[in-house]
């Protein structure tokens, strides 16, 4: 059974226009308006209060690297590109934007709900993802510390399997993880190696 996504209500939510002033600007907050967000223009710079906007609209024809304080990839908040030039070096630095979703100059009175929409979800699923990445990460990092606190409890009267067993006896007696047993036994193990003998007079 495929389970649909519920549409978000936007009434309330916040948006900023990064464009110059143009006609075409207006007819876009008119529109946001007509939705129900509450909207600021800006241009060139972005303002403090931008950060906790909900959306953020940018000129892609006029657009440079500096009006972003963050990084491609990284804005905290769903990015909608507005495009009038389909010059190959503009499509190609609105790509580096990683825009959530898009519009085309002018800007009529279709379209700007589906934008909305589009980039809210894919904001959503892109920031799931990077989660998701990151908790993978971040298991084979434990894993990895595992295996080196392992390697670091053997020795030739004991073996891989008496050295985990070690592990989770230390783990269960400090009362933590394993992960965090491991990372314990990982830096213990590592300062001792660190300590460098006294040199004779």
């Amino acid at each position: 059974m495929i389970r649909r996504t519920r549409i978000p209500n936007l009434g309330g939510a916040k948006a900023v226009v990064l464009h110059r002033p143009h006609a075409g600007v207006e007819a876009l907050t008119r529109q946001l308006g007509a939705i129900g967000l509450e909207v600021e223009e800006a241009w060139p710079e972005l303002p403090a209060s931008a950060a906790g906007a909900d959306f953020l609209f940018f000129d892609v024809d006029l657009g440079f690297e500096e009006q972003f304080p963050w990084a491609p990839g990284e804005a905290p908040m769903p990015l909608v590109a507005l495009i009038g030039s389909e010059a190959p070096g503009r499509i190609e630095w609105a790509l580096s934007r990683q825009a959530d979703a898009q519009l085309l100059k002018p800007v009529g009175s279709a379209g700007v709900y589906a934008a909305l929409l589009i980039a809210r979800r894919a904001f959503d699923e892109r920031r799931r993802l990077a989660a998701e990445i990151a908790s993978l990460r971040e298991r084979v990092a434990e894993r990895q510390t595992v295996v080196r606190a392992v390697v670091a409890l053997s020795s030739r009267t004991t073996n891989e399997e008496q050295a985990y067993a070690q592990l989770r006896a230390l783990a269960m007696s400090w009362q933590v993880t394993l992960e965090e047993a491991a990372r314990r036994v990982v830096d213990l193990k590592t300062g001792e190696g660190s300590h460098e003998r006294p040199r004779r007079a």
